[in-house]
């Protein structure tokens, strides 16, 4: 059935403004030039929804006007499949905002987006409706944690995708730091969480705009591995990432963030500090060593002594502080991918540390101990915050 979009601002109506005819849950599938793959998609979704919850959900298919005619491929479906409804933008353009559009226009209690072109495999919506009705209000497919990876991205892909969670870890913690998979394009979410906000998504990553904006509690997170294409070619461009990076500071710039309580991992934190209050020996040691007994320059002497001491932390952390994470990536490659994680952050924060040392010691004329004690203090939380949420989560599929 093809039905309008709606217009106007992009806010979804309250539960109480549902119609008698309304289902449990509502899942719509953004697409443009996917009419290889939207056949196959909704024919796995609907056989699987049928199973578990008849005649109690919807598809929303939400087109931008394919010019391969994607919504008249998925508008000669619906005959076999009645739970499919089909609206074709013709003024309006993008990912995010399609998805709002689609939920406007749903019926359901609760709210889902699934790529359409198989990258998201269709069985993980029966976890992730499992998890909201028993009490989540968001739930994440997400690609790092356990069970979750991606089959075959390349050394640059990843390497975008983690500094793009790194900047937003930075720009907007309190949002992004929420779940481990900011960039999931897959999830669901209860209406009640989102209704009566007006949302202002911008690019591909809706998800960051229903946990900015929304009225979002608990989190749930499911592991999914992320397919490669079958049919159709990939939208990612570098458009996107500047989209990506224009939505964290709008996002920012409005303050919403301020809602989110989550608990801090006082727990895990102090963990870290005592490792790190291990390492701080190994650093002034060798420190002292190098730039009071053999002479080695002030930057010299700060580089080597910390990479030491980063070696001991890491040995420290990936066998108690992150015990859980690390069981979860058994064997030594993945201890090894963890390793270089762990230094590339640490040696992030070795940058900031040695030009706080120098500022500390060569231009308020502090001494060189204290000035590097002041260093390691502030460089310790961002060393925690960027290792708990980057090096040692899962990346690797389950064998």
């Amino acid at each position: 059935m093809l039905i309008e979009s709606p217009t106007g601002s992009l806010r979804i109506p309250p539960p109480s403004a549902l119609a008698p005819a309304s289902v449990l849950f509502s899942l719509v599938l953004p697409t443009y030039n996917e009419s290889r793959n939207v056949a196959a998609i909704v024919a796995q979704i609907s056989q699987l929804l049928d199973q578990q919850i008849p005649d109690q959900y919807e598809l929303l298919l939400v087109d931008d006007d394919s010019p391969d005619y994607t919504w008249k491929v998925a508008l000669e479906l619906s005959a076999a499949y009645p739970a499919l409804r089909v609206i074709r933008r013709v003024d309006e353009r993008g990912l995010s905002s399609a998805v709002v559009r689609g939920w406007q226009a749903a019926r359901g209690e609760i709210l889902g987006v699934i790529d359409a072109d198989l990258q998201h495999p269709p069985e993980m919506v029966l976890k992730l409706l499992h998890a909201v009705e028993t009490g989540a209000d968001l739930a994440v497919a997400s690609r790092h944690v356990a069970g979750g990876g991606v089959s075959e991205w390349s050394f640059t892909r990843r390497f975008l995708s983690r500094g793009a969670q790194t900047l937003g870890l930075a720009i907007l913690p309190r949002v992004v730091g929420r779940v481990s998979d900011p960039m999931s394009g897959y999830f669901l979410v209860r209406r009640s969480a989102i209704a009566d906000v007006t949302l202002y998504p911008k690019g591909y990553k809706i998800l960051l705009e229903v946990i900015g904006r929304g009225q979002v509690g608990e989190i749930a997170e499911v592991g999914y591995v992320f397919q490669e294409r079958v049919a159709g070619e990939s939208k990612v461009t570098w458009r996107q990432y500047v989209d990506y990076l224009h939505h964290l500071l709008r996002l920012r710039s409005r303050g919403r963030i301020a809602q989110f309580r989550a608990k801090f991992p006082v727990d895990r934190f102090l963990r870290f500090g005592v490792v790190g209050f291990s390492g701080l020996f190994v650093d002034y040691t060798v420190f002292f060593l190098l730039f009071g007994q053999a002479g080695l320059g002030l930057t010299t002497s700060n580089i080597l002594s910390a990479e030491t001491a980063i070696i001991n932390n890491f040995i420290w952390n990936d066998a108690w502080t992150f015990a859980d994470f690390a069981q979860q990536q058994l064997g030594w490659a993945a201890r090894f991918k963890r390793f270089l994680k762990f230094n590339l952050v640490c040696l992030a924060g070795l940058v900031l540390n040695t030009l706080l040392v120098n500022l500390f010691f060569n231009v308020f004329g502090i001494n060189a101990y204290l000035a590097k004690f002041l260093a390691i203090v502030i460089v310790t939380f961002w060393n925690f915050w960027i290792n708990l949420k980057l090096s040692w989560r899962v990346t690797q599929p389950p064998k």
